[in-house]
Order: C-alpha cells, then sequence, then structure tokens
C-alpha cells in the first residue's frame, strides 16, 4: 500500500470520526471543553444535585455545549479569570427544550417538595412562576445563556451569598442581603463577563445571556 494511500485513509477515518463527534450537536454548537478547556464544569442538571432532586431530562451526560459564538465568549473571559488568578466554573449550558418542560411539569406539582430546604426554603413553590425564576421558554434552550461562578487558585467555589439555583430574593445580583464580600465576588463576575457581550439576569447572580446573536433558535437535542 503507497504511502499516499494510507494518507487518504487516515484522512477519511478522522473526517468521519470528526462528523460522529458533532452529531449530536445543534447546528452551530460546540462543547465547551473543546474551545475553553480552563473552565471548570460542574454541570448541575444531569445529577439529583438541583431543584427537582433528580437528574432532569434531557442531560444525558455532563458535558456543556454552547453556541459557538457563547462559547469563544467565554473562552475569553476565563482568560480574563485566569489573569486574575480565578478560574470560571459552568453549572449549566445549553439546556434542552424537554428539561425546561419538565421544570414547569414540576413547578405544577405541589406535592413534590423533596428539595425545598436546599433551593426554595423561603418560596412558596406555585409562586416560582410570578417572582421570574422559572420561565416556559429559556435563551439555554438557544445556547446563548449560561449560569458560571468563579473559584480561586485552589479550585474553592468564591463565597457568592447564596447558592446556586437558590430560588430566594438575595440571590438577585445586587441584593444587599449578602455580606460585602459577596457582593464584591458578584460585581467581579459581573466586570469579566460584561465586556464580553454578555448581560445579567438581575434576580439570578450566575445567569448571564450573550447579546446580539441573530435568530436564536430553541433546540429540544438531548445531550449525549
Amino acid at each position: 500500500m503507497t504511502l499516499l494511500r494510507v494518507w487518504f485513509m487516515v484522512m477519511v477515518a478522522l473526517g468521519a470520526a470528526g462528523a460522529t463527534h458533532a452529531a449530536g450537536l445543534p447546528p452551530g454548537f460546540v462543547r465547551l471543553a473543546d474551545v475553553a478547556p480552563d473552565i471548570v464544569q460542574d454541570l448541575r442538571y444531569v445529577s439529583a444535585n438541583n431543584f427537582t432532586g433528580r437528574p432532569v431530562p434531557g442531560y444525558e451526560v455532563a458535558d456543556c455545549w454552547a453556541r459557538r459564538e457563547t462559547a469563544e465568549a467565554l473562552a475569553r473571559v476565563s482568560q480574563d479569570a485566569i489573569r486574575m488568578g480565578l478560574r470560571l466554573v459552568a453549572y449549566d449550558c445549553y439546556r434542552p427544550q424537554r428539561a425546561t418542560d419538565a421544570f414547569v411539569r414540576w413547578a405544577a406539582d405541589d406535592a413534590d417538595q423533596i428539595a425545598k430546604a436546599a433551593y426554595y426554603p423561603s418560596i412558596d413553590k406555585r409562586t416560582l412562576f410570578a417572582k421570574g425564576y422559572i420561565g416556559r421558554r429559556s435563551a439555554h434552550s438557544a445556547g446563548i445563556a449560561v449560569d458560571v461562578g468563579l473559584l480561586d487558585a485552589s479550585g474553592a467555589p468564591l463565597d457568592f451569598g447564596s447558592p446556586f439555583d437558590l430560588f430566594d430574593p438575595k440571590s438577585a445580583t445586587a441584593s444587599p442581603r449578602v455580606s460585602a464580600q459577596a457582593r464584591r465576588n458578584r460585581q467581579t463576575l459581573k466586570a469579566l463577563l460584561e465586556p464580553h457581550g454578555f448581560t445579567n439576569y438581575p434576580r439570578e447572580w450566575w445567569h448571564y445571556t450573550l447579546k446580539g446573536v441573530n435568530d436564536p433558535a430553541l433546540y429540544d437535542f438531548p445531550i449525549r
């Protein structure tokens, strides 16, 4: 077999592997780990460690997906954080629409309160829609929203005054109910993300959406 023939077969194999690798992604999406490997992934909805108390439909593996624009912007945020001696951590990225639908069903089931003490101790579950904590559509399903925080040089989470996904007024980015250090950490996170095109959802210090993406369609591809 000639060297040219060997080279051709290798290229075909690599191309097939690449097509298989990308086959499960929505159009224009990438794996965050391929674009920004320095970002730590602590994805909560693939496990029971979330406000529903169980793995969420659509999250079959712990892998952060996002539109390429979002991932590339996050890569720039990550480099800025590293220069400050910090690490960006992602709690949620692309969210299949079926997951959002599951959140809606969960919110309507008043008997299901297994995670109340950890995630909404002072909030009546029936008010979560009215208070803006849960919606029927999400920019996460378009791959342009991310839930993020910061870690210190040792890998420990910074103090943000409330944990990720706590449904409570003190999770609001500008809440005065948290310590001065927590307020500074929230402002640090905001100062890192905003210059790269992200805007914060004021009720949740961790939630940021990339601005300026044209026609952000919602998708329901499972993460697998």
